[in-house]
């Protein structure tokens, strides 16, 4: 598979700002990676800093220092299903943040689609395991969507794909499902077609 350079639109900003005071900074990216033994690998990573000293429990941050530094990898098959699941926490603000790691292999053969954020909460969730490291696994979803071929067609060619109907863009009854899936402009889903 040939790699790209990605392009960004740099035209579509936000308006200029009134004066303000940075605060936080949250960095989040997730990117996806075809393995030369047929698996893929999603991963996610999330940066905190503050623009200013900031004290938690016994330890003080410098501005620009990371308070949370974190990663998740997952590795799928084409299916979806987790294959294995790597986790690090580069920076953390409690000894006893890396605690959550162990249990996330508890995500080892789930599959990642419909129920994706409540198979989460079931091993992960509350006191089990991290706010930050759920927000990565909650969005690790969509990047294996964007980055795996295929993986948002049903098999069936006589069923959507499982993003129409999911926004404004493709509604079922709008124009880009009418010029880009004309077969499924208008469709409903019914008992035969479901």
């Amino acid at each position: 598979m040939k790699a790209y350079p990605i392009q960004t639109n740099q035209s579509a900003m936000l308006s200029n700002p009134k004066p303000r005071t940075p605060l936080h900074t949250r960095e989040v990216t997730f990117n996806g990676y075809a393995r030369e033994d047929g698996l893929w690998d999603i991963e996610g990573h999330l940066v905190d800093i503050k623009a200013h000293p900031f004290t938690t429990g016994s330890k003080t941050w410098e501005p620009g220092e990371a308070i949370h530094d974190m990663w998740v990898r997952v590795t799928v098959d084409s299916h979806l299903h987790i294959q294995d699941i790597e986790v690090s926490m580069d920076s953390h603000p409690h000894p006893e943040c890396p605690e959550v790691i162990p249990p996330m292999d508890g995500l080892i053969g789930a599959r990642i689609g419909k129920g994706w954020r409540k198979t989460i909460e079931t091993h992960l969730g509350g006191i089990k395991g991290c706010t930050h490291l759920r927000e990565l696994l909650n969005n690790i979803a969509t990047a294996a969507y964007q980055s795996i071929p295929g993986a948002l067609f049903d098999k069936d060619e006589n069923k959507p794909p499982l993003y129409l109907g999911t926004c404004k863009s493709w509604d079922f009854d709008g124009p880009v499902v009418m010029r880009v899936y004309p077969q499924f402009y208008q469709w409903k889903k019914s008992k035969d077609n479901s």
